[in-house]
């Protein structure tokens, strides 16, 4: 697990030095092929259950990130700002901290504007990193209606920006 966090941290520092390079991060990258996304069972912030299999239905935005990461923090009030825009019922954010105790994810949540209000998944021991293709921190993954993935990204976005919302509202378009 260490080596897996460390080659994580790794990358997570080049994305983060590109960002603060001046580069900006581009749209979703679409999936070569829809395949199912990986199992997400974790519990969240508030000690519940919450597991991607009950999402079905709705399009969802898995986001893998930690409170060290530099591109995870400023992208947070972007995906805030997006699942206020959207509709509930059509819409979900499971937002996965690796590694981080309760305590540190809390305290993070304070310090946002606008703070959080989808839920803050915690992968204690980093079993669902290993389940699911993370390449560095943050990775985001927009899973479609029937449970597989539609896109991905390594590296913060600005997930409320024009480019984003067209990309989601085709997903949330889609018929089943």
């Amino acid at each position: 697990m260490r080596t897996t966090l460390a080659a994580i941290s790794l990358v997570s520092m080049l994305v983060a030095g590109a960002a603060l390079a001046g580069e900006t991060a581009s749209p979703l990258i679409p999936a070569n092929e829809r395949k199912p996304a990986p199992e997400l069972r974790l519990t969240d912030l508030d000690g519940k259950l919450q597991n991607l299999a009950d999402l079905r239905g709705k399009v969802v935005l898995v986001n893998f990130w930690a409170t060290w990461c530099p591109p995870c923090r400023r992208e947070m009030p972007s995906m805030q700002r997006l699942y206020q825009s959207q509709p509930k019922e059509r819409f979900e954010i499971l937002a996965v901290n690796i590694g981080e105790d309760d305590g540190t994810v809390f305290a993070f949540t304070g310090t946002l504007e606008p703070s959080p209000a989808f839920p803050l998944l915690l992968d204690r021991d980093s079993g669902a990193l290993h389940k699911w293709p993370v390449k560095g921190l943050p990775t985001s993954f927009i899973v479609d209606k029937q449970g597989r993935v539609a896109w991905r990204a390594v590296g913060g976005r600005d997930f409320d920006s024009p480019a984003m919302a067209a990309q989601l509202r085709a997903l949330l378009d889609e018929r089943q």
